[in-house]
């Protein structure tokens, strides 16, 4: 499908992305020529947001940040162009709002890199031990429901970690997150640091915007819940904050250990009321450091924090996880404007999501997208759960939009729905994975489809090739999460599957685990569990609040059970092969380089 846009814009490359290129270009000489020892560049080649696949060889994985989810037609446009001549043909959003392409050669990348760097965009710290993509929800400042837009305080906290000396080399990956409200779309609770917007109201009446900063969270295969640092905290207390909480992070996190150098391990060592006094302390003394500039961070005062809104007269569209939507039989144009469209922001404009199968996007996807940016002078933002959404858009424009989504395939009804899996990239190119996460997820959205359950409003689930989480199983209502399994004296592909995950209300709950299944076996999993909440749910119910009622993770899964079982290799060969593979299922891990 082609599609016609605009040349792309190319602007003069910030000096700071050009010297980060320029390095890298040394660096990369130097390695190739055998100067650089290869666990010396490896660690660079990292922290410039460059990892190595489970192919070995020189494919290289490209991961892109883009803060809080914002990008530019001119943006989309380029990606458009660099995965179909360096990478596949698509690329890959993640569950951190970053966009990755697989495949690359090595020595293709500083060419990449100038390319990306041309409309804005870097790789530098997207891996490695430094501070990950800042993420913020993908409706900021266009939400009725927000406190503030974080927007510009998540383009503040981005633009003062990136390449500070601080951060360069941490005692391991440390994440920072936003959320306008407590709904929680960012999924602030399971962060090294998480913020959430909230106010205090005086004796007086009068009422205060500002945060409150959450730490210490993570999923992993131990997930911890992130803890309030203190009640409020002030607008020009944020990024001191922030700062502080990353500088007790550095100073006492675990060198020696990366599988226990997260801030979770520093609270579980030192304990909460410790981290806080020095977190305090450290805050304290910031006005007198060389890299606190203090006060309301530049890029907020310039660009303001209002909130959206709400809309007179209008009831907002509900949103978080767990809201319930019912679509009828209606027509394909009703559908998806009624679980694709966001209403009720005071200035009267509506958002409409763009469902990315599976999180990928072609070069033409790429292409359309930005032609839709640029015809309906709407903005784009990358969600978490992996699809685009199209902002700052009348009512009116809802029907030429919806036709220009169905030509680029983008317009299935149900974009953060059911219909929508959240899966890794898994065994595809990651040395951790032990199974083909993609294949599940595409299998159990083939399944749902085929019961009639696709559309299934308040359900969410989320796959990882293995128990890190990187498809955040643990905050799903269905999660699954890849283990080798042995059978008749033969591995084979299998999963954990855990239910009742919850983010939003400044609360996080996690998955628990319900049973093991083979992993052609979960789709029927998946489909049993979402026919039984459709059939019993109560009106407005919850699946959190159905499967506390159901008898719990274990109560649900004794409906189950005649699943986790595998027939003989000679009665069910395709059970000891893994989705998308041809041959028998060896669990091949390689050396972590998530943890280098």
């Amino acid at each position: 499908m082609a599609q016609l846009t605009s040349p792309i814009t190319v602007s003069p490359i910030d000096p700071e992305m050009a010297a980060d290129i320029t390095k890298f270009e040394e660096m990369l000489a130097g390695y190739q020529a055998g100067r650089i020892p290869e666990d010396v560049f490896r660690v660079f080649r990292l922290n410039n947001g460059i990892y190595g696949q489970r192919q070995g060889g020189t494919s290289q994985m490209v991961r892109v940040k883009v803060p809080y989810g914002a990008m530019t037609a001119d943006q989309l446009d380029l990606l458009g162009s660099v995965v179909e001549s360096h990478s596949r043909g698509w690329g890959h959003i993640t569950t951190r709002q970053n966009i990755q392409f697989h495949f690359v050669e090595l020595s293709d990348i500083p060419e990449v890199m100038w390319q990306l760097a041309s409309v804005g965009l870097t790789t530098r710290e997207a891996c490695g031990d430094t501070v990950r993509n800042v993420q913020g929800c993908h409706l900021a400042g266009a939400c009725p429901f927000e406190v503030l837009d974080i927007s510009p305080w998540a383009e503040a906290a981005y633009r003062h970690f990136v390449r500070n000396p601080l951060a360069q080399r941490l005692p391991r990956k440390f994440k920072i997150n936003f959320s306008g409200c407590d709904t929680d779309c960012g999924q602030a609770m399971f962060n090294d640091a998480g913020v959430i917007a909230t106010t205090r109201t005086f004796d007086d009446g009068s009422v205060e915007q500002g945060f409150r900063v959450y730490i210490a969270g993570g999923l992993g295969t131990t997930p911890f819940p992130a803890l309030a640092l203190e009640d409020f905290t002030s607008r020009e207390d944020l990024l001191p904050t922030l700062e502080a909480v990353l500088r007790v992070f550095e100073q006492t996190g675990n060198r020696d250990n990366k599988l226990r150098a997260r801030m979770k391990w520093v609270v579980d060592q030192l304990g909460i009321d410790e981290v806080r006094r020095r977190v305090f302390a450290a805050r304290k003394l910031l006005p007198a450091s060389a890299t606190w500039p203090g006060g309301i961070p530049e890029v907020v005062a310039e660009l303001g924090d209002a909130p959206a809104g709400v809309a007179a007269g209008v009831t907002p569209t509900p949103m978080g996880h767990g809201v319930h939507v019912t679509l009828g039989a209606k027509s394909p144009y009703d559908r998806w404007a009624e679980a694709n469209v966001v209403r009720g922001a005071a200035n009267g404009t509506v958002s409409a999501y763009a469902w990315c199968k599976l999180g990928d996007i072609t070069g033409d996807q790429f292409r359309a997208t930005a032609a839709i940016v640029r015809e309906f002078d709407a903005d784009v933002r990358v969600t978490n759960r992996q699809n685009f959404v199209i902002r700052d858009l009348t009512e009116d424009q809802l029907p030429a939009l919806y036709d220009r989504l169905v030509a680029a395939d983008m317009a299935q009804p149900g974009a953060e729905l059911v219909r929508d899996v959240v899966a890794c990239p898994g065994a595809d190119t990651c040395n951790l994975a032990v199974t083909q996460s993609r294949g599940l997820a595409g299998a159990i959205g083939d399944a749902l489809e085929e019961a009639g359950l696709a559309e299934v409003g308040g359900v969410r689930i989320n796959i990882s090739g293995c128990t890190n989480s990187c498809g955040q199983h643990h905050a799903a209502d269905i999660g699954f999460f890849g283990a080798e399994r042995r059978a008749h004296g033969q591995s084979a592909p299998g999963y954990q599957m855990l239910l009742g995950g919850y983010v939003g209300q400044e609360q996080i709950h996690f998955g628990q685990k319900a049973l093991r299944l083979p992993a052609k076996n979960a789709p029927e999993a998946a489909v049993r569990v979402v026919r039984r909440f459709t059939g019993e749910r109560q009106a407005g119910e919850t699946f959190h609040s159905w499967l506390e009622r159901s008898g719990g993770p274990k109560g649900v899964a004794t409906g189950l059970k005649d699943l986790d079982v595998f027939p003989t290799p000679e009665d069910g060969p395709g059970y000891y092969v893994d989705y998308d593979e041809t041959g028998p299922y060896a669990a091949e891990i390689g050396a972590s380089e998530c943890a280098t």
